[in-house]
């Protein structure tokens, strides 16, 4: 298991049964003794961005479902920091937020693609020892987060990519069913 900190990829249990964590990868940004927060990086939202925010009407960009929590929130991860300026670095070239004004500009500009920046909508939260307990529950499966899984255009192939990169018994688990009992 690799040690908790920001830029660590939680990958789901295949059999995890959570239906806001079925088969996700969440991207931990922070992680303290109080708590950590994260986003799921390969649940597409319905709406994009132009729907969302006001002053970014006419802008097709998606938005991903970054989790359960404070679903009246956008958040943004980047790769771009010479261009959006103050956002914190979560792992090698993996940015968190930023200046949004500057993130309308370059983008009703067409000066970001969407391998620069990922849109989420609500994040993941766990609040003191909760994921602690759920990694000692064999809820995720740990790894390094790497700027071609995190930014990865296949969201559908994000989580079995991140598995089989692990190697071994991980790369098999790709294969195994939602629900054994079906099999």
């Amino acid at each position: 298991m690799t040690d908790l900190a920001p830029g660590i990829l939680l990958i789901s249990d295949p059999f995890l049964k959570d239906p806001n964590f079925l088969r996700t990868v969440v991207l931990l940004c922070e992680h303290q003794d109080k708590g950590s927060f994260g986003f799921v990086l390969n649940k597409t939202f319905d709406q994009e961005l132009g729907d969302l925010v006001t002053n970014a009407e006419g802008i097709r960009f998606p938005v991903y479902d970054g989790g359960p929590v404070q679903k009246d929130t956008l958040h943004f991860l980047h790769q771009c920091p010479n261009l959006i300026p103050n956002g914190i670095e979560v792992v090698d070239g993996i940015f968190w937020g930023g200046d949004f004004e500057d993130v309308l500009v370059l983008l009703k500009e067409d000066k970001l693609s969407q391998n620069d920046i990922r849109f989420f909508l609500g994040y993941s939260g766990w609040s003191e020892g909760q994921l602690l307990g759920e990694l000692n529950g064999k809820s995720w499966i740990t790894r390094e987060a790497s700027k071609p899984l995190v930014f990865n255009m296949n969201t559908q192939q994000i989580w079995k990519a991140a598995l089989q990169d692990l190697g071994g018994e991980y790369s098999q688990m790709i294969n195994y069913p939602i629900d054994p009992q079906l099999n």
